[in-house]
């Protein structure tokens, strides 16, 4: 199995805070005309069409992962964090609570977690799919 590259040198220490910056960016687009602005036009065709637009982008992510074509992947990775902020912003959430959650799970085993969490609402609506345990 190949596995992805490692990022070449000059993009390591790229800082993650510009994901908040561009949380405020569309943040600050949600009122924005939709014939000027993405994100507008996004946030205005609602949740549904916010979410299926993150799952096209997810997929699209997934398919260049497994071509193990590397530039396409950042790109399309780009794309993915771009469309998970917009649902971000149209849930009406703030990146603190995403950071938050992370660094609650930073210490605690993959396995652990999950387990923890089995019993939730989001386990019963998986119940029969064939999700990847």
């Amino acid at each position: 199995m190949t596995q992805i590259p490692i990022p070449p040198p000059e993009t390591q220490g790229t800082s993650a805070a510009v994901l908040d910056r561009l949380w405020a960016v569309v943040m600050d687009r949600r009122g924005a005309d939709p014939a000027t602005s993405h994100s507008a036009r996004l946030l205005s065709r609602g949740t549904a069409k916010v979410a299926q637009k993150f799952g096209e982008e997810a997929v699209e992510c997934v398919i260049e992962a497994v071509a193990n074509n590397y530039a396409a992947l950042v790109r399309e990775s780009a794309d993915v964090l771009y469309h998970l902020i917009v649902i971000w912003v149209d849930a009406g959430m703030r990146p603190a609570e995403i950071w938050a959650e992370l660094e609650r799970r930073e210490n605690i085993s993959g396995i652990a977690e999950k387990a923890a969490r089995a019993g939730g609402a989001p386990a019963a609506r998986l119940a029969g799919t064939k999700k990847i345990p």
